[in-house]
């Protein structure tokens, strides 16, 4: 079988599907595309700039390029330079594995104060994702709406003296912008109780090796499940942890109600806990991260709405979709890749059922003469620019400027080809 498959999104749902779908028929041509000119999307742009442990994992997606004979189509946004019904007129199988790029939105007064910042927005401009506004100024009082992944992210990377963001991919830009930070506090709120936290315990316990903080947990409560107390146990082991000047505080079963303000500029955010009281906490700044939504020209929800099954990922005929676009903004990486897994068996019967009806044209037919086009060639040659010549303390210099990555990446006349 010898049939066209678009991957939508080259990030690790994307990459996890070509991998699985490759495996199973070598014979498919598999096409990633993405809007930006390099791959690997939230391994690059989402994963934390010091937990290089996890983004090893590009080493097994680049194999899917190297090894398997999938192409790499960056700077092609579907919706914008391409509609979604066309690229679905040449190839047999088209997948929506964009991700979730918007922020949720707490929807509370108050929101629209400067100094209310979406944690989507900070960790694009942290981690130099070419899209990203500058760093805010964050003041001398913080609050963390949430209590994922996400944000025990921030709150360790706003924890960091300079010296912890060795071994990092941190630039220049973001590690001053840490360094010159005036934090004194960082309370970090939580709606759920301590034990319904949805943090991986395993974050927390990373907390216990900063320097320069004093930790403190308010309201841990008591656990009602195994899970809940590996929880607890953790917070416990940093409780009371360090004597630095920067006080991190962790406080739950408070759900804000309102973000007050002066001269348009945040001053405080008023919580109400479960029993009714009303407590509220002074910030300079206030940054929620509280999940994903929808974003962009794909049309996500309304996508899922009118789906034949989205539970197995299928939307249309010969439409599908992986990853936190099918199911929502939650699970890991290791889950993106048991979905993708599941979904490529769904697909190889669907075009098994096809049978000599599988076979269009693919890119060939759609984008033979585009010249802006990004290729797997392209992509290592930014790759190279960017670990060449690193400073001791850094394992990538990232370019954050797309133009200076399109010239890197155009500067020889090479075709698409897979």
């Amino acid at each position: 079988m010898s049939a066209s498959v678009a991957i939508i999104g080259a990030g690790p749902s994307g990459c996890f599907l070509a991998q699985a779908l490759l495996k199973a028929n070598p014979e498919l041509k598999v096409d990633l595309i993405d809007r930006l000119p390099v791959p690997y999307g939230l391994v690059r742009y989402g994963v934390a700039a010091d937990h290089q442990g996890t983004k090893g994992i590009t080493r097994q997606f680049e194999r899917v390029f190297e090894r398997m004979g999938a192409t790499f189509i960056g700077n092609l946004t579907v919706g914008e330079d391409v509609s979604l019904d066309d690229l679905r007129a040449c190839y047999d199988v088209v997948v929506l594995a964009a991700g979730l790029p918007g922020d949720r939105s707490l929807g509370i007064p108050g929101e629209d104060l400067e100094g209310v910042i979406r944690a989507g927005d900070l960790t694009r401009a942290l981690y130099e994702h070419p899209d990203a506004d500058p760093l805010p100024t964050l003041g001398k009082k913080v609050v963390i709406m949430g209590n994922g992944n996400v944000a025990i992210d921030l709150l360790r990377i706003l924890g960091k003296t300079p010296d912890e963001l060795a071994g990092s991919d941190f630039g220049a830009g973001p590690s001053a912008w840490l360094a010159g930070n005036d934090i004194e506090t960082i309370d970090l709120v939580g709606r759920s109780a301590a034990e319904a936290a949805k943090f991986d315990p395993e974050m927390i316990k990373e907390l216990s090796k900063l320097s320069g903080v004093t930790i403190r947990v308010e309201d841990m409560g008591t656990a009602q499940s195994d899970e809940g107390q590996k929880k607890l146990d953790a917070l416990a082991a940093v409780d009371g942890h360090g004597a630095g000047p920067r006080q991190l505080t962790f406080r739950f079963g408070l759900t804000p109600a309102e973000i007050t303000g002066e001269d348009g500029k945040v001053t405080g955010v008023r919580f109400q806990s479960a029993s009714g009281d009303v407590a509220e906490i002074a910030c300079d700044s206030f940054i929620t991260a509280v999940g994903f939504a929808a974003a962009g020209p794909l049309g996500r929800d309304e996508l899922a709405a009118s789906a034949d099954d989205l539970a197995a990922g299928a939307l249309a005929p010969g439409l599908y979709a992986t990853g936190w676009f099918r199911r929502g903004p939650r699970g890991t990486i290791p889950e993106n890749r048991a979905d993708a897994q599941a979904l490529a068996t769904r697909i190889l019967a669907d075009l098994d059922a096809a049978g000599a009806d599988a076979g269009k044209g693919g890119r060939d037919s759609l984008m033979a003469e585009r010249t802006d086009l990004v290729d797997y060639a392209g992509w290592k040659r930014i790759d190279e620019a960017e670990t060449a010549d690193l400073p001791a303390d850094r394992t990538r210099r990232k370019i954050a400027c797309r133009q200076d990555m399109l010239a890197l990446a155009l500067q020889k006349s090479e075709e698409i080809n897979g």
